[in-house]
């Protein structure tokens, strides 16, 4: 049984890297709710590059619990996402890919629970369409959120955009 639940749990944590699905970065978060014990609930904002699409970029909030359960990696989130996707530079298709594939995948509970991101062509539009939806082994969660990018040319021939007063890149 220990062995059973090894495997799954292996096979679980390579899914993303077999789908060749992006790897999110952490940009922030803020806290929801406090907890006494373990970490507060919160709300988190990561950010990934589609991975065969060039000059798209993707930011992600979503719910995360926190408590003993979630400091410990054994809760699981809510089922709540946003997401707002952009074109970052020039749009370039780096494969081929089918409507409906993972772009991001994250695991949201210890075993059967994921947050995916999935793409889709709208040829007649010319657009790309990002989806965000949680599912499980058994029944997924019917909230889910939507992005579109228009694939347009990138103009470089503007000057650059303003920054902030006092604003470094570094």
């Amino acid at each position: 049984m220990t062995r059973l639940l090894t495997v799954l749990t292996t096979a679980l944590f390579a899914i993303p890297l077999v789908l060749g699905a992006a790897r999110a970065e952490e940009i922030g978060s803020v806290d929801t709710v406090f907890k006494l014990l373990g970490p507060d609930h919160k709300i988190v904002i990561e950010a990934f590059d589609d991975p065969k699409v060039g000059g798209v970029a993707c930011h992600l909030s979503r719910a995360k619990k926190g408590g003993i359960k979630g400091g410990l990696g054994l809760a699981e989130d809510p089922s709540d996402a946003s997401i707002a996707c952009r074109q970052v530079g020039p749009i370039t298709f780096k494969e081929k890919f089918e409507n409906g594939e993972r772009v991001f995948t994250k695991r949201t509970s210890i075993i059967f629970k994921t947050m995916q991101v999935v793409r889709f062509l709208d040829q007649k539009r010319n657009v790309l369409v990002y989806l965000v939806y949680s599912d499980k082994v058994i029944e997924g969660s019917p909230k889910n959120a939507i992005s579109t990018v228009p694939v347009m040319p990138w103009r470089t021939d503007g000057p650059p955009a303003p920054r902030p007063e006092g604003w470094s890149p570094d």
